[in-house]
């Protein structure tokens, strides 16, 4: 676990201070976009991936930030105990050297899982003990995806 706290990148949280002042949609503006975003989150939508693309500038952040602000809000079910629909996110970065590639993206995901989700601790301290060199940055990111993100994900 402490190995996962340590190259988890911090910033690339949705709400991480580095990344401040956070872009979020303006109250009632782009409603048609949110709701669908939101559909397809909810089930609703037989899609099961969500491409947000356009030109630098176009709000694909604003979007982003507040899909994941209302998403961490949320409550899964009255029947669970689990605290959030938001697994974790990760803003990629152009101008910050851990947030341009993909070397710490799972482990950072994986980091906000446990973390979201306190159940997964036990488990993924598992997998890594098992299985370190998940966190190399030069690991394929398909076994990252696999052991960090996926597998926790599925035992919840």
């Amino acid at each position: 676990w402490e190995r996962l706290s340590q190259v988890a990148i911090k910033g690339a949280e949705y709400d991480s201070r580095e990344r401040q002042p956070h872009p979020k949609c303006l109250e009632g503006t782009r409603v048609h976009l949110l709701n669908h975003i939101h559909g397809i989150l909810d089930g609703k939508e037989k899609s099961q991936l969500i491409w947000l693309h356009g030109t630098a500038g176009v709000g694909k952040s604003a979007v982003a930030f507040t899909v994941a602000e209302t998403m961490r809000s949320l409550k899964v079910t009255e029947q669970t105990n689990i605290e959030t629909r938001l697994a974790g996110t990760f803003f990629f970065s152009r101008k910050h050297t851990e947030r341009c590639t993909t070397g710490f993206f799972f482990a950072t995901l994986a980091y906000q899982l446990a973390c979201n989700f306190p159940s997964v601790r036990e488990d993924l301290s598992r997998v890594i003990r098992e299985n370190p060199a998940l966190l190399d940055h030069n690991k394929s990111l398909r076994d990252q995806m696999e052991g960090l993100f996926l597998g926790p994900l599925r035992r919840l």
